[in-house]
């Protein structure tokens, strides 16, 4: 276990309090229990315009304590770490157990696929950051984007955050598992232009590590280069293109696979991908693997919220549809076996394909390249898809002029069939890598 010095409660404490919940839910009589003890702290510094805007310090701390009365489940949580308010809340917790309906398919997930010896993932990296170096780097990534171009006239502001956290999960089968992780962020967002032509944009960086951080320098300059490559937006004529989505959000579109895949929405049958497991839903080159083990990776888990370990799998195998997003309670609803993946995804990786963004270009032609998406509009009982868009025309391969004030439609099933190739720009942001995808064809809908 690394050195964890810098938390107010030692690990042995969490697990403690754990171990305490569950006698205390034991003593009142609950069928079954599972209890999270977490904490965590963290620092954040903006920076605008050169001047210190905000200095944020926070520290919190948490018990959430679900309790089963046998089909029953209830769920109270609190701050106070004190045994009165441990025994209080499981008390809570037992009492809205008692009056809620009964679910044949409540209950704690099966014994033997609870987490054993999990693997060191290597997520806690804590960044010893002063304020007044925070300050510094804030001001730095700032400063580049400001000496980029003479474009940038205005300044969102640039950020520094770091954040540490540990925490215990045990439940009432002998199941208890938990470690510490950190989370590190630097960000810039800036203006270009001035008066009526004005564009903004921004970029960032984040991993568990500070050490793999992109520059600072670099995050401010990207940020003005993309701000100032906005400068000039024009609206297209409305028509069927081909539509390439930019990495970070070519991130976006495999979220919404893992929606429509996940076990909530098709007990709910509310999902495009209902009944589609072991169909083709993706062009046969298409392949997502599931790698929750990847040391210091930004989803990794060595067990879900369930306490369930995590494994290797293949959620998209040569387009075909592998595995759905299950948790203990919506594989029992679809009549299957958990996934692991109660709580959500786990580094889910697309297979780069051989081109970059400027390959990637040249493949599609003449079409949209989207940088920036706006709303919500997806329906994901129909696979409906409709949101506002910015980004560039594309002519022959290549970005033409900065286009704004659009919308992109079509439908999320037409679109992951009518995949044409993913690109090798990956940009590691997120429980999600992905290069950036082109789709066939959307709706553009402009003049």
């Amino acid at each position: 276990m690394p050195d964890t010095a810098t938390f107010s409660y030692s690990f042995a404490t969490l697990q403690q309090l754990a171990e305490d919940v569950l006698k205390h839910a034991r003593d009142k009589g609950a069928t079954a229990c599972e209890v999270d003890v977490s904490e965590g702290f963290g620092q954040s510094v903006g920076v605008r315009c050169d001047e210190v805007e905000t200095i944020e310090f926070n520290r919190d701390k948490g018990i959430g304590i679900t309790i089963y009365a046998g089909q029953r489940k209830g769920y109270a949580s609190t701050s106070d770490f004190s045994s009165q308010a441990l025994r209080e809340t499981v008390e809570a917790a037992l009492d809205i157990a008692r009056f809620t309906a009964e679910d044949d398919c409540a209950g704690l997930a099966d014994a033997a696929l609870m987490a054993k010896d999990g693997p060191d993932l290597d997520l806690y990296h804590p960044w010893a950051l002063t304020v007044e170096d925070a300050i510094e780097t804030a001001r730095r990534c700032e400063q580049a984007a400001f000496d980029t171009s003479p474009l940038v006239s205005n300044s969102e502001g640039a950020s520094v955050s770091t954040q540490q956290a540990h925490f215990v999960s045990a439940n009432s089968l002998g199941f208890m598992g938990g470690y510490p992780t950190s989370r590190h962020y630097i960000s810039c967002s800036v203006i270009a232009g001035e008066q009526e032509s004005m564009q903004r944009d921004d970029w960032y960086t984040t991993r568990r590590s500070a050490a793999q951080l992109d520059d600072p320098a670099l995050v401010g300059r990207t940020a003005a280069e993309r701000a100032v490559a906005r400068l000039g937006g024009r609206k297209v004529g409305t028509g069927e293109f081909p539509v390439l989505f930019e990495a970070p959000l070519a991130a976006g579109l495999i979220g919404s696979l893992v929606h429509a895949a996940s076990g909530g929405a098709l007990y709910r049958k509310s999902s495009f991908l209902l009944d589609q497991l072991g169909k083709r839903v993706m062009p046969e080159f298409v392949n997502i693997s599931e790698r929750p083990h990847i040391p210091r990776g930004l989803g990794s888990s060595a067990f879900d919220s369930d306490g369930v370990a995590t494994r290797d799998r293949e959620v998209v195998t040569a387009g075909v549809l592998q595995g759905y997003f299950l948790s203990a309670y919506t594989a029992r609803k679809l009549g299957m076996q958990t996934t692991g993946n109660a709580g959500g995804s786990h580094n889910l990786i697309v297979e780069p394909g051989a081109l970059d963004l400027g390959g990637l270009l040249a493949r599609m032609g003449r079409g949209l390249l989207v940088t920036e998406l706006l709303g919500q509009g997806i329906n994901y009982v129909t696979g409906d898809y409709s949101r506002g868009a910015a980004g560039f025309w594309v002519e022959d391969g290549r970005i033409a002029y900065p286009v704004e004030e659009i919308t992109i439609a079509g439908n999320l099933k037409a679109m992951l069939a009518g995949i044409v190739a993913i690109g090798n720009d990956v940009h590691v942001r997120g429980s999600k890598q992905t290069g950036s995808i082109l789709i066939d064809r959307m709706t553009v809908a402009g003049e």
